[in-house]
């Protein structure tokens, strides 16, 4: 349950989904005009923090998320590392607005978001999400929900950009939306990974409460245009029969 040193839990179930851009597909020489285009549009930044070992790909640190968050753009950085508690001081310092571990990265999850909640106070705000693969139940983290503010449900294995979705993944969240109601916990239910300009109305109506896309929005092409038809298109999505948001 959250405490006085944890911000207040968002509420799930209302709205349009919740869009966080990936940014590392962004020209990174132009990191501040490439997150003005987010400004008012997207609620975050999404940072992949990616150690070589977890995922095959090696990506930023927290000198990044730093950078990204000092241009005031809230910044959602999704920890794709073994043993992400050892980054969590340096990321919570950063300034993230969002930190999201994954269950499968960790011998010891529920100690992982504890010591996340003991980071989190007047001075560190932000939300604490627990990610899982494909290949993951979604019971793993019903340990954790109460500790949790955000689950994010990953549509693809980490690693690489453009990748299609994997089958059942509406199911899954559906899963984690039903596994959380049960339990009793207010969440975020979130899907990351193959959202495309072609699909995103269909995975938000899924039931999504935040979306995260990144390839579809900075092609280095016309981020500002595709990140307008992004929200054009969350915005027609049409909610699962058996769904919520």
């Amino acid at each position: 349950m959250s405490t006085s040193m944890t911000p207040r839990r968002p509420e799930s179930g209302a709205g349009l989904p919740r869009l966080s851009a990936g940014v590392l597909t962004a020209d990174l020489t132009r990191l501040g005009d490439e997150l003005e285009i987010l400004r008012g549009k997207a609620a975050w930044a999404h940072v992949d923090v990616m150690d070589g070992v977890f995922c095959p790909q090696l990506t930023v640190g927290p000198a990044f998320v730093a950078a990204a968050a000092s241009t005031g753009m809230p910044v959602d950085a999704h920890l794709i590392t073994e043993e992400p508690r050892r980054l969590l001081p340096e990321i919570v310092a950063a300034g993230a607005a969002v930190i999201t571990v994954h269950a499968e990265a960790t011998r010891h999850l529920h100690r992982t978001m504890a010591e996340m909640t003991a980071l989190a106070g007047p001075d560190h705000k932000f939300l604490r999400g627990v990610a899982i693969n494909p290949g993951t139940p979604v019971q793993a983290v019903e340990p954790v929900l109460w500790l949790a503010d955000l689950v994010l449900v990953l549509a693809v294995s980490p690693g690489w950009p453009g990748q299609a979705p994997v089958p059942g993944t509406r199911q899954r969240v559906l899963a984690v939306r039903d596994l959380a109601r049960r339990a009793g916990a207010e969440v975020l239910v979130g899907v990351d990974g193959g959202v495309t300009l072609g699909n995103a109305a269909e995975i938000a109506g899924w039931g999504a409460d935040v979306i995260v896309s990144g390839s579809a929005i900075y092609d280095r092409k016309d981020p500002a245009g595709n990140l307008d038809l992004m929200i054009k298109q969350l915005s027609h999505s049409e909610e699962a029969p058996d769904g919520k948001r």
